[in-house]
């Protein structure tokens, strides 16, 4: 008996280090592969090194960061959002259209340039709402329906906007795009205090465990008593209200507002943002540290890349086997 307990003992004793391992690797893996990025970078990459380096990849990075914080809370509830791109472009047409036109709440100074960011900020919450409600109450599929504002969003920038460039120039407003107090580029200060905040969030209060609990098992959340469908809509909200932030910064800093370039591609990034940075794409878990690290990976990878002479499309080949790569390493994460 004795010797048929230690034969049964052996797989675990054999197995246990290696699945300590990758256990490791699972949770500091991206980070370690952006240290070594970096590292790669301040050795081969001389300009990396300058100040001029820093602000440009962490002001490239940004409004992905701010998209991908959204959608990494809509995934951890078993969704996914695929029209942040096209909110991003409804906001971005929304913001010259009212301050452009001499209507008189916006002629006031200080209150027409708040109200330029919180007007079309919250239509695109508004759709974010419109996205919830078809998951939460028409129970149609996530990815059909925000694939409804995917295509139609963008639809109606362009009808909005005739399909027409706004150039513009209204400093006060493109403050959100182009202030740097104290040297550092504002959206980044944006950046970093949504990603702090929604890390405390998704750690420290009810609202996160909620959210955690619905894409871990929904039936039982919901016996459990959570609110699922509200909870639901908050976070198709909240990826909404951010797609239209986002789309703000991007339209300040270009001094014009292009509905079909703004936002071009960005449900993609964001999407490829959370899952390098560890989230699982079916739900239950969160990282938002992890997702500003994805980010991160795939700026310094595609800058490094183009730095050295590679041509754009391979840089996209590579990100590709990166992505392919993480979703792998999820894989094995449930094995």
């Amino acid at each position: 008996m004795a010797k048929l307990d230690r034969v049964a003992g052996l797989p675990q004793r054999r197995f246990a280090l290696p699945e300590r391992f990758r256990a490791v690797g699972q949770t500091y893996g991206a980070l370690a592969v952006l240290l070594l990025l970096v590292l790669y970078n301040l050795v081969f990459t001389p300009s990396f090194r300058t100040l001029a380096a820093l602000n440009l990849n962490l002001t490239q990075v940004a409004t992905t960061v701010i998209v991908a914080t959204g959608m990494t809370l809509v995934i951890a509830t078993g969704g996914i959002d695929l029209s942040v791109g096209s909110l991003m472009a409804i906001a971005g047409a929304l913001a010259p259209m009212l301050f452009s036109r001499n209507l008189p709440l916006f002629n006031i100074p200080v209150l027409g340039t708040v109200l330029a960011w919180l007007v079309p900020i919250g239509v695109a919450g508004l759709f974010g709402l419109f996205n919830g409600m078809l998951v939460t109450t028409f129970r149609i599929q996530p990815i059909i329906a925000t694939l409804i504002l995917y295509v139609g969003g963008r639809g109606i920038a362009q009808v909005a906007t005739s399909g027409n460039i706004q150039n513009f120039k209204n400093p006060a407003f493109q403050v959100i795009g182009l202030a740097r107090p104290l040297g550092i580029p504002v959206q980044v200060i944006l950046m970093l205090v949504i990603v702090a905040i929604a890390a405390w969030v998704m750690r420290a209060t009810i609202f996160g465990r909620y959210v955690l609990a619905i894409g871990g098992n929904e039936p039982a959340a919901r016996l459990a008593g959570v609110p699922v469908a509200r909870i639901k809509r908050m976070v198709y909200v909240i990826s909404g209200l951010l797609a239209g932030l986002a789309g703000l910064i991007v339209i300040a800093i270009n001094s014009s507002s292009d509905a079909n370039r703004v936002g071009l591609g960005m449900e993609l990034d964001a999407i490829a943002a959370v899952a390098v940075g560890g989230t699982p794409l079916t739900g239950g878990r969160a990282t938002i540290g992890g997702t500003l690290i994805g980010a991160l990976i795939i700026q310094l990878i595609r800058s490094t890349l183009l730095s050295k002479g590679v041509p754009f499309a391979v840089a996209q080949i590579v990100i590709a086997g990166i992505i392919l790569l993480a979703v792998y390493v999820q894989r094995q994460r449930k094995v």
